[in-house]
């Protein structure tokens, strides 16, 4: 696996404990066991002054080794709603930063610190007649980008395609697809559409950080998207200053994510499950909102509006001052 950076790198044992059988929990048990003497092998060895976590079973044996060598932490929680292992990672750390004060109410209130979530600097204030030119995109119509992380969203990308002969006739698609194997029956369903409309939808599997043609660039040219509500949709929309429909990933409580903007006016929220209706395509929910916005130019700005007043572009610096903070300089 290719590292994308330099930085030293040390793997410590550990393993997931909720939703196991009780054979695989003793197992993995004697893993965390394991995995807390080795962190605080390492911590003694380092010498941290304050130790930085962003959730997850993986950070468990460092905190708990953290508590015993009373190194101060700073617990980062993306997601609206913690998971299991951020509950308990929560009880030991120092202090705990969110994206939004929503999360809050699930979390131990007078350790939370509201720090936004840290978003590369590229995607504010983009030069939208540039991000479109870059993927041969025309200033009208508008333009609805659609991604559903590096491996994709299947259920968006087939919806996607039951209802592209209606999206082209309003809009320009720029459709990142991901890399788990859809990109074949989409581009059939681009070839079945008329060449005139054809041209106005662009598909990828997948889009590079340091290409002219990036994610980054991608936020740049749409003026809506269409997507999953993870931690990062939370600040990168309105990082682009766009509205969105979102298809929240409930098995992992993304319908927290997308509440926290579409309650602030900046998104709407649709059920995986519902998005296509029960039978024809353009009377379901998605195509419904689609529509809505993509033929009342004012709605669409208003929730751009919003969005971008959610932006927190000096999130990265309050983590940082925060975990200075604590290290004590």
């Amino acid at each position: 696996m290719r590292r994308e950076s330099d930085l030293p790198f040390v793997a410590l044992p550990a393993a997931a404990m909720r939703g196991r059988n009780p054979l695989a929990m003793a197992r993995n048990a004697v893993v965390l066991s394991k995995g807390v003497l080795a962190a605080r092998r390492l911590i003694r060895a380092e010498r941290p002054a304050a130790i930085l976590g962003t959730g997850g079973y993986v950070c468990v044996p460092l905190f708990v080794a953290a508590a015993l060598e009373k190194i101060p932490t700073l617990l980062y929680l993306p997601d609206i709603v913690p998971g299991w292992a951020g509950r308990v990672l929560a009880r030991l750390a120092t202090r705990i930063a969110v994206t939004f004060d929503d999360s809050k109410r699930y979390l131990p209130a007078h350790k939370v610190i509201v720090t936004g979530y840290p978003v590369r600097s590229e995607v504010f204030d983009q030069d939208k007649a540039a991000c479109r030119q870059a993927f041969g995109l025309s200033a009208e119509p508008p333009v609805v980008l659609v991604y559903g992380g590096s491996r994709g969203a299947r259920s968006i990308n087939r919806a996607i395609a039951a209802l592209l002969p209606h999206l082209v006739q309003w809009a320009q698609i720029l459709h990142v697809c991901g890399r788990e194997g859809d990109e074949q029956w989409l581009r059939e369903a681009h070839e079945r559409l008329e060449p005139a409309l054809a041209a106005r939808y662009h598909l990828f599997p997948y889009l590079h950080s340091d290409a002219a043609r990036s994610m980054a660039t991608a936020f740049g040219a749409a003026d809506l998207a269409v997507c999953r509500a993870g931690a990062s949709t939370m600040a990168e929309l309105p990082a682009a200053g766009i509205g969105a429909v979102l298809i929240p990933l409930t098995a992992v409580k993304q319908e927290y994510n997308a509440q926290a903007l579409a309650s602030r006016g900046a998104a709407i929220s649709i059920a995986d499950e519902a998005m296509l209706g029960s039978a024809d395509p353009a009377a379901g929910p998605l195509w419904t909102a689609l529509k809505r916005l993509l033929t009342d130019p004012s709605a669409r700005q208003s929730m751009a509006i919003r969005s971008a007043s959610l932006a927190q572009p000096n999130a990265a610096a309050r983590l940082a001052a925060e975990w200075l903070t604590l290290a004590g300089g």
